[in-house]
């Protein structure tokens, strides 16, 4: 192995041992402490990308509550032609003596 990786894997562990801090090991090492940061959340399988900021999160949620009231809208819209559609196959069933709906459990 070459020297930056073994260094690399050095400070990991040294910072994982949580003797010292990002800062700490980049004041030690001679690095960009952030740089530490991105080592160690990479060796640990989790994202380096920051977290949206509140102001952009606040412009989201209208746009995420249109889209919520639009499917409420559709939902009840099926909901509204099923039961319709269950009237009209009672009616039926009622009005013809014919059953329309599938029973379960009938042989094939």
């Amino acid at each position: 192995m070459d020297k930056k990786a073994i260094d690399k894997e050095a400070i990991i562990a040294e910072y994982l041992t949580g003797n010292s801090s990002f800062r700490k090991l980049g004041m030690k090492y001679g690095i960009d402490f952030r740089l530490v940061h991105s080592w160690v959340m990479k060796y640990q399988g989790k994202s380096t990308k920051h977290t949206p900021k509140l102001k952009e999160q606040k412009l989201e949620e209208p746009a995420l509550s249109n889209e919520v009231k639009q499917l409420q809208q559709e939902l009840r819209k099926a909901q509204l032609h099923n039961k319709l559609l269950n009237a009209m196959i009672d009616i039926a069933e009622d009005q013809l003596k014919i059953d329309i709906r599938k029973k379960s459990g009938t042989k094939r």
